[in-house]
């Protein structure tokens, strides 16, 4: 077991700037470290992380204080029959027929409208022109809400993500997060309440008459589901589709290959996942002492996973740090269910209910802006550079093209 006093230091300026490397430090001298900061274990390797997203010893107990305060209690935070009869209430809307016929073309709309605001232009930043956008305006639709409200959405979920970001335990973001959480609260539950009587085919009329076996989810169950949906769904696809393009234009070879043939777009968008993932950590809980590589974690402990580390394990893969939409070791296939070999939505019982949701809005989004810029490129000069810890994407992406005709 190792201390972190001369190790890299997730919540460090040199972190921020460049984990990869660090994490290739951790994995090699200290797959298993304490942090004193944020009073949890590292772990890094990729069987460690895995296993933390399998094996029920690692439990999600964690959320009760990273996640609840935020959200409400979520499916997340919940275990056997709770967890899979929420979760069975949920999932239907995120996949097979009613996610391609219901939401689809909500989907190809809000894409459409946002790139219809600069294709002619010739120029583009595209995160904050359609990657930051897309996904909320998409879950918005979806759920049947008021997209003028857009603004306020935008700022609930900034504030979500800045309170589970709060790695350094800042007292006034952890507030700002609270405090949004009882505005969005205000917002969501009359409008639950006047839908319960007034269904209609939206998403939250879905919520609201789904039953099994006599269970229902009660007004915050949705309003706790919502508020997980539009941070996780908004964070994970707005900051993969700008990762995506980030990734193809500096490999022009591949950019070219998945303009030529759409179908590559799942391909890059798995090898996105586990070459630059949107979100670097999630935490769990250990219900027992747990062995790892390097040591052992005492029962009752926070783990760190550090889902950018293990996603460039060595062990695991083949050239690692080398961006490859057609590496052999990597299953496109499997790679939006509980049996990827990425470990970008997590494993097991708690594996992304909305990944093929994310997976829908990333082919979309990123077949219409190929579309509509045949020749993109990145304007001269630009370089695209990486934000964030917790949760981590390209800050700006200035491009150019040709408009078409």
């Amino acid at each position: 077991m190792t201390t972190a006093q001369e190790l890299p230091d997730i919540l460090s300026q040199d972190f921020a700037a460049d984990p990869y490397s660090a994490y290739r430090v951790l994995r090699e001298q200290a797959p298993l470290v304490y942090h004193e900061a944020t009073r949890s274990w590292l772990i890094s390797r990729y069987e460690d992380v895995e296993r933390a997203f399998r094996d029920p010893v690692f439990t999600s107990d964690n959320y009760d204080w990273q996640v609840e305060p935020v959200h409400g209690r979520t499916i997340v935070q919940m275990s056997g029959r709770e967890h899979s009869v929420r979760r069975a209430l949920v999932a239907p809307a995120f996949r097979g027929s009613t996610l391609e016929s219901k939401f689809l073309p909500v989907i190809e709309r809000n894409a459409r409208d946002l790139i219809d605001r600069f294709r002619h232009t010739g120029r583009a930043e595209l995160v904050s022109q359609f990657a930051s956008h897309f996904p909320i305006n998409v879950i918005v639709d979806m759920l049947g809400l008021d997209k003028s409200d857009h603004e306020k959405f935008h700022r609930w979920y900034t504030s979500v993500i800045e309170f589970l970001s709060n790695l350094a335990g800042d007292p006034e973001v952890a507030a700002n997060g609270r405090r949004m959480h009882e505005e969005f609260s205000a917002y969501m539950i009359p409008i639950i309440r006047h839908r319960r009587e007034n269904l209609g085919d939206d998403l939250l009329s879905t919520l609201c008459r789904a039953e099994i076996d006599g269970t229902q989810m009660s007004d915050e169950d949705i309003k706790s589901f919502c508020s997980l949906l539009l941070a996780a769904g908004g964070e994970t696809t707005d900051k993969a589709i700008a990762a995506i393009f980030r990734n193809l234009l500096e490999h022009p070879d591949q950019l070219a290959a998945v303009r030529a043939d759409r179908s590559l777009v799942a391909r890059a968008f798995a090898e996105t996942l586990r070459y630059t993932p949107p979100v670097h950590m999630i935490m769990r809980q250990t219900a027992a002492d747990v062995e790892l590589s390097g040591g052992v974690v005492p029962a009752g402990a926070t783990v760190t996973c550090l889902i950018g580390a293990a996603n460039r394990d060595g062990t695991r893969y083949d050239r690692p740090d080398e961006f490859d939409i057609f590496r052999e070791d990597l299953s496109t296939t499997r790679a939006f269910s509980a049996a990827a070999n990425h470990l970008s939505f997590a494993l097991g019982r708690h594996f992304c209910v909305g990944a093929l949701l994310a997976k829908a809005e990333v082919e979309v989004g990123v077949g219409q802006l190929l579309d509509a810029m045949p020749d993109v490129r990145l304007v001269e000069g630009f370089r695209a550079g990486e934000r964030g810890v917790f949760t981590r994407g390209p800050a700006e992406l200035w491009v150019e093209f040709t408009p078409v005709g």
